[in-house]
């Protein structure tokens, strides 16, 4: 357990040790430094290097899957709230009671198999036939979806651009936000650090 902790901690300090910057001779690599997301405090911010030798039709995936995963992880965050207050719908799953599902990541071993097949086809079916990219939009602009989604009102460019970063950036809490509560549960049974919401 000792060493456990020892590399831990050795892992975590490297992170905050001055690197050596390394030019690159890529243009196209250089050109993804203004695009949207890239703000303080980090900027350009790629340490796994998957922007390296990239063309703007892999960046845009790639700001496609950020986006869909940080949408997922703040309604994800937003349920685990919710559960873990004691919120449940009401009726039944299969033959287990909406009450008798506890909150947090117990509740997927006592959801019925018939329950969880339910949510992947649910979540597959809005995969492939729910949510449509708008064709020459920025990405995650599912506008060309059956659903009504976009922005409210009629913003400017401007009010756009600025909802488009904050979205990205909330996405982006939302992900490590997930991540720690789901770790927090884990390691002593309470995914909240300062607040127990069953007092």
């Amino acid at each position: 357990m000792k060493l456990a902790i020892a590399a831990l901690l050795a892992g975590s300090a490297t992170a905050f040790a001055p690197a050596a910057q390394k030019s690159s001779s890529t243009s196209l690599a250089m050109s993804f430094e203004n695009e949207l997301g890239a703000q303080a405090p980090l900027g350009f911010f790629d340490p796994l290097r998957l922007l390296e030798d990239a063309d703007q039709e892999r960046f845009d995936r790639l700001r496609t899957v950020e986006l869909k995963h940080g949408r997922i992880c703040q309604l994800a965050f937003l349920g685990y709230l919710t559960t873990w207050s004691g919120i449940r719908l009401p009726g039944n799953l299969g033959d287990v009671p909406m009450a008798d599902i506890p909150g947090g990541h117990d509740a997927v071993f006592k959801v019925p198999a018939f329950g969880l097949v339910q949510i992947l086809c649910l979540a597959g079916a809005l995969e492939l036939g729910g949510w449509k990219q708008k064709e020459g939009s920025f990405p995650g602009d599912f506008s060309a979806s059956p659903f009504p989604v976009g922005f409210l009102g009629n913003p400017s460019e401007e009010q756009q651009l600025k909802l488009r970063a904050q979205e990205l950036n909330q996405g982006r809490a939302a992900m490590m936000g997930l991540l720690g509560v789901l770790v927090h549960e884990q390691i002593d049974g309470n995914p909240f650090i300062f607040f127990n919401p069953h007092v």
